[in-house]
């Protein structure tokens, strides 16, 4: 199934045999299951209820970015011990600048309700984010969590205890830039994702460039929006190989900003994977305007892994971003290799459609 959105096409595929199974150090995959076990242990039993689903639940790809009803327990519906354990588990799972930056991304929901007024469709509360826990938290089986609610999505798959699947991975801004007359004025939360795209665009030559651009127009909203299962069609833009060493080096360091919201040894796995697949495979593309303020899109897609940023909504001043994984989102991967070497299953037999809750 394919569908056309801005010259650029999305379909559907089975994640493909060979694929690479990353580990990480165990550290953060221990420190995650700690904090998971404990914020578990301190909900009642109503509350456990509400945020507990079993590791092969459909609710696991129920994922989006936009203001919804959601499934999990939102922080607002916790008591100030439990949501300092809801933080230990989110703070667990991201590096310090993304924890940081999520934490914004959260705040940022009290100047929209201050700019959008009586009038305002959604509700805007920086406690509705919703923490939901797919399996018991747990060294043996697998497991996975959560974190989501308007402009952040954030999902892990944890097996054997260390090894972990840390996408589909979204993080969005509205505004981008805080308007004047708002207290924290100024303020961009996902300007390095905006300034070194730029910054490489604006470094490349005209024959670079008309390679570059893709579209005149720019999407209205990332390609793969939330879908469950993406795979995009080839590579398209500027590839890594045809561009000089300072340009490269700027391309290295946006995928970084990408990559570095996990904790390191996280990180590392991810780039490392990224080194041996090839960086010569990877390819820059740019929908759009190039002026700033203007709706803008950019993409940088690998064999393995896929990063978009959309900023056309509310006058350009309103980014989406996500990273996903290629081969595997959702840890797909990672349980087929897990069923099959520890359980005797074969690769084929292994069910990935998760079932309905309990």
């Amino acid at each position: 199934m394919a569908e056309k959105k801005k010259g650029v096409s999305t379909h559907l595929q089975p994640s493909p045999k060979g694929a690479f199974v990353a580990e990480a150090a165990s550290k953060t995959a221990d420190r995650m299951a700690e904090a998971a076990a404990t914020f578990l242990g301190s909900l009642t039993r109503e509350q456990q209820r509400q945020a507990f689903y079993p590791a092969e639940s459909e609710e696991r790809l129920n994922w989006h970015y936009v203001p919804r009803d959601r499934n999990g327990i939102p922080l607002r519906n916790l008591d100030g011990s439990q949501r300092k354990l809801a933080h230990a588990l989110i703070s667990s799972s991201l590096s310090r600048s993304g924890y940081a930056r999520a934490m914004r991304i959260m705040a940022l929901e009290t100047i929209l309700k201050e700019l959008e007024g009586p009038a305002r469709r959604f509700e805007r509360d920086p406690d509705l984010y919703f923490i939901t826990l797919f399996g018991t938290p747990s060294h043996e089986v697998p497991w996975g969590w959560r974190l989501e609610g308007h402009h952040i999505s954030l999902n892990f798959l944890i097996v054997r205890g260390n090894q972990i699947a840390p996408t589909p991975n979204f993080f969005g801004a509205n505004p981008a830039r805080v308007p004047e007359g708002s207290r924290l004025a100024g303020l961009r939360i996902l300007a390095a994702e905006e300034d070194l795209a730029r910054q490489l665009l604006q470094s490349l030559d005209a024959t670079q460039q008309a390679k570059t651009l893709i579209d005149t127009e720019a999407p209205g909203d990332i390609v793969t929006r939330a879908e469950a299962r993406v795979r995009i069609d080839a590579p398209v833009g500027l590839p890594y190989s045809r561009m000089s060493g300072a340009q490269q080096q700027i391309l290295r360091e946006l995928l970084l900003v990408f990559v570095n919201r996990m904790p390191e040894d996280l990180a590392h796995v991810q780039m490392n994977r990224i080194e041996k697949e090839g960086k010569k495979y990877i390819h820059f593309a740019w929908a759009g305007a190039s002026e700033r303020g203007k709706p803008h899109y950019y993409r940088l897609h690998g064999p393995s892994f896929l990063t978009e940023y959309d900023n056309t909504q509310n006058n350009a001043n309103h980014i989406h971003t996500v990273w996903r994984d290629l081969r595997d989102d959702w840890g797909d991967d990672l349980l087929r290799n897990h069923y099959s070497s520890s359980h005797g299953v074969r690769v084929a037999d292994v069910r990935l459609t998760p079932r309905t809750k309990n």
